[in-house]
């Protein structure tokens, strides 16, 4: 039985002509290619991609077609199928195909069907997921894992004398850049950071940022320590140049630790792990320099984790202690307050000062803890706090930068201050660098201790990042003249000029001043002929004492005031003997 479109051409031709409309308005782009790789057939979405006309499909008029000219023939000759992506330019700018190629026979021909859909934007975001997982956001640098993957194609090397190095670089003092300058600037540092590290690096080298202002740097190929060492010196001079980031000018030093393969490990954790250690040491001996690893690194590094356990330890075992001193009016004698400063128990009893510990709990993040301790401490020994000092004087304790610009810290703090009942009698002694630096200590913090009617005191002042302008800026209530401004004071004009600059400056500011470190009777009878100060601390007043040592029979100073009133200050009138521990 024959069809209806047999018998009646009309209605064949309309069909035919359904048909060539629903081709060429396909979305997908469809080409047919015959053996001679002509395109019989081309539909309007494959014209789009291709840049070609409809009407006139056969001439090559682009390199994209004449690609795709040359793959349909080369399948048409294999008589395979493929599935291929194709990158074309064209109106639309530049997009990828994925194109389906058929090879069929009609009609008794050989040709070549080819199905193409965009997937563009399908791509784009897979290049934008690999860059996230293998390429840092903000320097575009490879991540850690290239950098290790690159690493470890290295050591499978067969070459037996081949060497490479893997240095560690760290920005010096980042967080206070940070911390003063913004954040946004601090990522500003980072970029161009990165860019003068890579200035002068081989396309056979690789810089990659791990984390915040932490890069690695393996140099590959090399042929000793001498050329290793070079090169970083010269990097590390190139790096001491000023950055100019959004009219400022900051200067960041770097730290940097070396290995080198195979003189140091032999995988690329061990040789990370002793450019690290590396880098370390480095910091450790003052920063802004390089070093190679040796093996009298790891023994630091061993001595320096045993001292982290300790620590951990000492803090939840409660092996903490306090000592007191006293804030001395330098005219009358009269203790104006005291300060409380942690003390540590080793193992064998014996007292640290906290210059083996504070920087390491800080570091560890171990201080707002440590500081919890010190004012329970306190809490529980008030009353002897009291009798031996007076109830009204007050009660200084120590907060660290980091902590002063961590506002859930700051105000679980406040709280427990309020706690106690006697917020009032509290000092907070903060570095300058909480007040400068662009945290929320000034506007947020600062506001909930006023209101609790705790003291705010600047510690040493004038070894940190400010000036004397920013105290303009600053509500505090007592500057503490850092002891290295009172050494030997008497003999250092300079020293005295810079000395009453501060007091000026802090008396036109309604703020006390305590010179801290008085250990000479030189040094006290300058104080008290030369300027106006009135309070100090330090040795020559009173060694830190402990609870243990405290007596409530024993009043401080006090036949020291009966006799100050009938003769002169006598050269070294101690209160207390000193010993050796120190502040």
């Amino acid at each position: 039985m024959q069809s209806r479109t047999q018998h009646d051409p009309e209605i064949a031709d309309t069909e035919l002509g359904i048909l060539r409309d629903v081709f060429r308005m396909l979305p997908n782009g469809v080409t047919v290619q015959d053996e001679q790789g002509r395109f019989l057939l081309v539909n309007d979405a494959a014209a789009r991609q291709l840049g070609i006309t409809v009407d006139e499909p056969a001439a090559p008029h682009s390199t994209d077609l004449a690609h795709r000219r040359e793959t349909g023939l080369e399948l048409l000759r294999a008589g395979r199928p493929a599935v291929v992506e194709e990158p074309v330019t064209n109106a639309a700018g530049k997009q990828v195909l994925l194109t389906t190629h058929r090879p069929v026979r009609i009609a008794n021909r050989n040709l070549l069907l080819s199905s193409s859909v965009d997937i563009s934007e399908q791509k784009a975001h897979e290049k934008q997921l690999f860059r996230s997982a293998y390429y840092d956001e903000l320097t575009d640098l490879p991540s850690r894992r290239v950098i290790e993957h690159h690493a470890n194609s290295l050591l499978q090397r067969t070459e037996t004398h081949a060497r490479f190095a893997l240095a560690f670089l760290d920005i010096d003092n980042f967080k206070h850049i940070n911390d003063y300058y913004g954040h946004a600037t601090g990522d500003a540092l980072l970029v161009e950071f990165a860019k003068r590290v890579g200035l002068a690096l081989r396309a056979s080298d690789m810089l990659s940022r791990i984390s915040g202002d932490e890069f690695v740097l393996l140099l590959d190929p090399i042929q000793n320590e001498h050329e290793v060492a070079e090169y970083i010196d010269f990097t590390l001079q190139r790096l001491k140049a000023p950055f100019f980031i959004d009219g400022s000018e900051i200067f960041a030093s770097t730290s940097i630790g070396v290995s080198l393969y195979p003189d140091h490990g032999h995988s690329f954790d061990l040789l990370c792990q002793n450019a690290d250690i590396a880098m370390y040491c480095v910091k450790n001996d003052g920063k802004g320099a390089a070093a190679f690893f040796d093996a009298g690194m790891e023994r630091e590094a061993l001595a320096r984790m045993k001292v982290e356990q300790s620590l951990r330890l000492s803090i939840l075992e409660k092996r903490f202690c306090c000592a007191f001193q006293a804030k001395v009016d330098i005219r009358t004698q009269d203790i104006k307050g005291i300060e409380a400063l942690v003390r540590l128990r080793d193992d064998e009893g014996v007292i640290q000062a906290p210059g083996t510990f504070i920087n390491l709990a800080v570091e560890l993040g171990l201080i707002d803890e440590l500081t919890r301790l010190v004012l329970a401490e306190i809490v529980k020994s008030i009353d002897l706090i009291n009798e031996t000092f007076g109830a009204e004087t007050s009660i200084s304790i120590n907060v660290a930068a980091k902590q002063a610009g961590n506002p859930e810290f700051m105000r679980s703090f406040a709280l427990a201050l309020e706690a106690t009942g006697y917020p009032q009698r509290f000092m907070i002694e903060v570095t300058e660098d909480a007040f400068v630096a662009k945290t929320h200590f000034q506007d947020e913090i600062l506001p909930i201790f006023r209101k609790l009617g705790v003291g705010i005191s600047i510690d040493d002042f004038g070894i940190g990042y400010s000036s004397l302008s920013a105290l303009a800026d600053i509500t505090a209530d007592e500057i503490k003249i850092d002891r290295s401004f009172i050494t030997d004071i008497h003999k250092r004009p300079r020293s005295q000029g810079i000395l009453r600059a501060i007091e000026s400056l802090s008396e036109a500011l309604g703020m006390t001043v305590i010179a801290e470190g008085i250990e000479s009777f030189e040094e006290l009878a300058y104080l008290q002929a030369a300027t106006k100060i009135r309070y100090a601390q330090g040795y020559y007043f009173s060694r830190p004492i402990f609870l243990e040592e405290l007596k409530p029979p024993v009043r401080i100073l006090s036949h020291a005031r009966a006799s100050t009133a009938s003769r002169p200050l006598q050269e070294n009138r101690s209160v207390y003997p000193r010993n050796r521990y120190r502040r």
